[in-house]
């Protein structure tokens, strides 16, 4: 566990599945504020959280602070032939890249589904630690992500972790927003210590 008084974040705790549920409707509540979704977001996206977390590989890192209240959570799990995700962005990459490309990406790979913080708690290197934790030790060739087209600190994050285009521009079935699917290998790059 990791002080960090700068941040308001005192501990970083994995996730059993059981606690992922007990503290669902506050991921949620991160989830829905960080992403300036509309109220009702929540409820409808809950069903699917709970189905991701009994898929192979899952796992789960969460930020507290002092009070263990939620700051952050971060989750993804083994992707796989089947899952909504991958059949997406296997067509639209194979579409645009070709089949060898796709299978580059896609034939080993950890989706980052999740990772989200609280915007009063953005900046301060929680999102990084986050990614950092959930990601140490998964033994996936690669991570592949998506996130809405533009800037935000979710981009500069990706960017400065190593990730770099898959897909851009992408439209998920259901969705009318452009997304950008990202990736990386694995394992991530040590942190870079200040001069």
């Amino acid at each position: 566990m990791t002080a960090m008084s700068s941040s308001g974040c005192s501990r970083y705790v994995q996730f059993s599945a059981d606690e992922f549920r007990s503290r669902l409707p506050e991921a949620l509540a991160i989830y829905v504020n960080a992403m300036r979704y509309p109220e009702g977001t929540a409820e409808q996206r809950a069903p699917m959280w709970l189905t991701h977390a009994l898929r192979e590989g899952w796992r789960c890192m969460a930020a507290l602070d002092d009070n263990g209240v939620l700051l952050g959570i971060a989750y993804g799990y083994k992707g796989r032939a089947g899952q909504w995700w991958h059949e997406q962005v296997r067509h639209g990459l194979t579409r645009r890249a070709g089949t060898e490309e796709a299978e580059r990406w896609l034939a080993d790979y950890f989706e980052l589904t999740e990772i989200h913080v609280r915007p009063e708690n953005q900046g301060k290197q929680i999102g990084e630690d986050l990614l950092r934790r959930l990601l140490d030790g998964v033994p996936s060739a690669n991570v592949l992500l998506s996130t809405p087209e533009g800037t935000s600190r979710a981009w500069k994050l990706y960017r400065r972790m190593g990730f770099v285009d898959v897909l851009r521009d992408y439209q998920f079935t259901g969705d009318p927003r452009p997304f950008a699917i990202l990736g990386r290998s694995l394992p991530l790059d040590p942190p870079q210590r200040p001069a």
